[in-house]
């Protein structure tokens, strides 16, 4: 547990020096689609694992394996790139995935938890490092 306590007080210190980020709120809806983001990745991988026709409603390239972990050569996206990726594509697309009433509510969620989600943080590098600090939470088997 008090590796989890390091990495929450690690992120409210990034999210603390964002100057997009002002106050508790804003951290925690922040946090929140970080999070759900990672989680559903875990999810879907199990759901390909037992379903090998299973395809993301995500494009691949939107999947969290795809963008948040770095590279073959360790590297990842950062500053500004990463607030364009974030802003301009990742939250544009998810927001607007091809939803109706034929769709699995295990894919319909991703659109419904963007539709009313913001992203606030306005420095690249300070979110980079929430998503470094997310990415190196190991979740036992969703």
């Amino acid at each position: 547990m008090s590796n989890l306590n390091g990495i929450i007080k690690n992120i409210r210190n990034y999210m603390r020096m964002d100057p997009g980020i002002s106050g508790d709120a804003q951290r925690i809806e922040q946090l929140s689609w970080i999070l759900f983001l990672k989680v559903y990745d875990a999810k879907e991988n199990d759901w390909a694992f037992s379903d090998e026709k299973y395809e993301s409603i995500i494009p691949e390239h939107l999947r969290w394996q795809n963008w948040a972990h770095p590279d073959e050569k360790g590297q990842s996206i950062t500053g500004d790139e990463l607030l364009h990726f974030v802003n301009d594509e990742l939250f544009t697309k998810l927001k607007a995935l091809p939803v109706d009433s034929s769709t699995p509510v295990k894919k319909s969620i991703v659109r419904s938890v963007f539709e009313d989600t913001n992203q606030y943080m306005k420095d690249g590098v300070q979110l980079r490092k929430v998503i470094n600090e997310i990415d190196s939470v190991n979740y036992p088997h969703l």
